[in-house]
């Protein structure tokens, strides 16, 4: 099954080379495990995994975008955001903050690189959603306060979230998650792709 991991972190154009470096990471272990990237279809954290994911010779999954503009125009002129690293752009309309709901909530888990306030909405919107969460921690940010947050905002989904130092083993830890959830309906894929003619 091809499952749509959302990638959140900081969008800062001031991101250290080495958080952006672990980005990349994620993105290209997000690629080789044949899942879907799925980000905000914008600058900093979410473009260097967008990124690496693209530097994945023949990969599976795909990489999508979730806009905050209503058009390309708008996404390109007035938010000034990239669009070559991505398959496919959903134009929200909804600006960042419906655009944070919308992305998340088309995605299966998010894992959390860094991040500012509004990676902290995307995280509050998975662990409400009760999606897969990973943090990856010591990359900066909202990431490394995540679990004393938890500690003292009560989230019944909070118990759930997978924290790592390490990209690939986070990234592995959250795909073994969602296989646990999604197991039962692997002979449902099967049957439903056996079934398509060509």
């Amino acid at each position: 099954m091809r499952y749509q991991i959302c990638v959140s972190g900081a969008t800062s154009r001031e991101g250290g080379k080495e958080t952006n470096k672990i980005a990349y990471e994620v993105g290209q272990v997000i690629a080789q495990r044949g899942a879907t990237l799925v980000t905000g279809a914008t600058i900093g954290l979410p473009h260097y995994a967008a990124m690496g994911a693209n530097s994945i010779e023949k990969r599976v999954g795909a990489v999508v975008g979730f806009s905050p503009a209503e058009s390309l125009r708008e996404h390109v002129v007035t938010f000034r955001l990239p669009t070559e690293e991505f398959d496919y752009i959903n134009f929200t309309g909804m600006q960042y903050i419906g655009r944070g709901i919308d992305l998340v909530r088309s995605s299966d888990a998010l894992i959390l690189i860094g991040g500012r306030m509004g990676s902290l909405h995307e995280l509050s919107t998975a662990l409400e959603s009760r999606k897969v969460c990973g943090v990856l921690l010591e990359s900066g940010g909202v990431a490394d306060y995540a679990k004393t947050l938890v500690e003292h905002v009560e989230s019944p989904a909070a118990k759930d979230i997978i924290y790592h130092t390490e990209p690939d083993q986070l990234v592995s830890a959250v795909i073994e998650r969602l296989h646990d959830i999604y197991g039962d309906m692997s002979s449902d894929f099967e049957r439903s792709s056996s079934s398509i003619q060509v």
